[in-house]
């Protein structure tokens, strides 16, 4: 039997050669956007970077002295949020995929998309108005109770503003996020998996631990990092509950004493902030920037290993 390859010169056809420059100019625009903003961040940093520290508000020792605790309080935050969210999400997900009747998992899955569309400022008004004095009460017996641990120092925040008031809410807003992303990735387990899983013997969590949890692992890793990266650049929210100490470090969750957010900080700072201020700001910006780009590289690199692993093998 013959085969006719087909010369790498064929002439294409114009749908062909269209599709494919719009491909190429939509990639190459994401490429310009993300080296546009990095170009702008860099520029607008330098004045800060190289001013006088006694120039800079605050008079800060140096530069790093001033982001060092905006950015531990992004990262504290971010990584509070997704410790409690993920394991939620994770758990909605697979009831929404695997265990809720149809109707039930369509229903839910509206409610969850609905929740990834409210904006940030609602979810900062319950922080403040309903969830800070509801959870006054809790912090006070920590304190009282599990004082020695270093998380739950005293004194006690009398308001609830706390880093950890603002990692509840944070994680409440990624929640939506990590949920539908893991729900898509559940349902496209290979069905073959699931039921040869099944007739092994296996109950239906078995089949999920062996069959559908390693398929989705990429997945999983991927609305993560999406929904960390959401909890790393929020303003609003923290803005709005966070109790700030300026140039804090502290690992305490409950008291009224908190390290700010770099975010949080740029949008409370921003309007009143003039001359070399303002690229002190923006070069807080550009440290957000390479936090974020260097989680989701770590994140990418974690995927890549596990490529092999497809429906098909």
């Amino acid at each position: 039997m013959t085969t006719v390859a087909r010369s790498p010169r064929a002439k294409l056809r114009p749908a062909d050669r269209i599709f494919s420059g719009a491909t190429v100019v939509a990639g190459s625009l994401i490429l310009a956007a993300l080296a546009a903003v990095a170009v702008f961040l860099i520029a607008q940093s330098i004045p800060a970077l190289v001013a006088d520290p006694a120039d800079l508000k605050g008079s800060p020792s140096s530069f790093w002295a001033y982001v060092a605790p905006l950015a531990f309080g992004t990262v504290w935050a971010a990584l509070l949020a997704l410790i409690m969210a993920l394991p939620v999400s994770l758990g909605i997900a697979l009831f929404i995929s695997h265990y809720a009747p149809r109707r039930v998992a369509q229903g839910l899955g509206y409610i969850i998309d609905l929740l990834a569309a409210v904006p940030s400022v609602v979810f900062g008004l319950w922080g403040i108005k309903v969830l800070a004095p509801a959870v006054t009460p809790l912090y006070t017996w920590l304190t009282e109770n599990l004082g020695f641990i270093p998380f739950f120092a005293p004194p006690v925040s009398g308001t609830g503003r706390t880093i950890l008031t603002v990692a509840i809410v944070l994680a409440v807003m990624i929640i939506p996020i990590i949920t539908a992303i893991c729900r898509e990735v559940f349902l496209q387990t290979p069905v073959l998996h699931e039921e040869a899983a099944l007739a092994l013997g296996a109950t239906r969590w078995e089949m999920i631990q062996m069959a559908v949890l390693p398929f989705g692992r990429p997945g999983i890793i991927s609305a993560a990092m999406l929904g960390l990266g959401r909890a790393l650049g929020e303003t609003m929210v923290v803005a709005m509950v966070l109790s700030v100490s300026p140039g804090l470090i502290t690992w305490v969750l409950t008291s009224s004493q908190n390290s700010s957010t770099i975010a949080g900080n740029i949008a409370l700072n921003f309007p009143e902030a003039h001359g070399v201020d303002v690229n002190l700001l923006i070069a807080t910006g550009l440290v957000l920037f390479v936090i974020t780009l260097v989680i989701n590289s770590i994140a990418r690199i974690v995927i890549n290993r596990r490529k092999a692993f497809s429906g098909a093998n």
